[in-house]
């Protein structure tokens, strides 16, 4: 099922909020979010509709047109939001603050995509499903949901060489690469306990990136 195009003056249609109207409602945009992060977790993107997040949030579809226009620019907000909600979950100690060891056991932690959402891994896979009907969402998943997780790891990398607790010489876009793909591969596994696969992660890597 998908959105039937609407007629010319259909109270449906895709409106904008006049300047100066009534304030948008936070509340009223989180509820639309979550609502589209469970949508695209059961149904994937290319078979959810407007109306049916609409109705699981309790919104009219203008409620949603007047703050998104469409599908994809709700599904984009659905993934910066995902990431900002995790983001805002890490322990508060800076990365920087900790032992070598130790920040970047963290740092490998905070990669993982179920670190807030323990739904990511299937939401994921739909996004992976959708690289032929819409290639351009995978872009757009790479770059607001793997890259900026992907980059907190090369950070922290650039950090410990510039320390000097890691080697000159290694290559930070692989073991950034390496540490994000093992949830994956864990996920694939069916290995359901991944609570201290950073740990296991870093066991292996770190005799080979260490300075000492």
């Amino acid at each position: 099922m998908t959105d039937a195009p609407e007629p010319p003056g259909d109270l449906d249609a895709p409106a904008v909020a006049a300047k100066g109207g009534r304030p948008r409602d936070p509340a009223l945009d989180d509820a639309i979010i979550e609502a589209t992060r469970q949508r695209l977790v059961r149904d994937g993107y290319s078979t959810m509709t407007i109306g049916e997040i609409a109705a699981d949030a309790g919104v009219s579809r203008p409620t949603i047109y007047r703050r998104w226009p469409g599908k994809l620019e709700l599904t984009i907000d659905a993934l910066d939001y995902g990431f900002r909600a995790q983001r805002e979950s890490y322990p508060d100690a800076g990365l920087e603050e900790l032992p070598p060891r130790a920040a970047f056991t963290e740092a490998v932690r905070r990669v993982d995509p179920c670190y807030f959402n323990p739904d990511a891994m299937v939401l994921m896979g739909n996004f992976m499903g959708e690289t032929i009907r819409t290639p351009e969402l995978l872009a757009i998943v790479v770059e607001h949901a793997v890259e900026p997780r992907v980059r907190l790891i090369e950070r922290l990398l650039d950090d410990l060489r510039a320390r000097g607790a890691v080697r000159a010489d290694i290559d930070t876009h692989t073991i950034a690469t390496l540490c994000f793909g093992s949830y994956y591969a864990a996920f694939l596994r069916a290995e359901h306990d991944r609570s201290g696969l950073a740990e296991q992660v870093v066991a292996v890597l770190w005799p080979g990136i260490t300075a000492t």
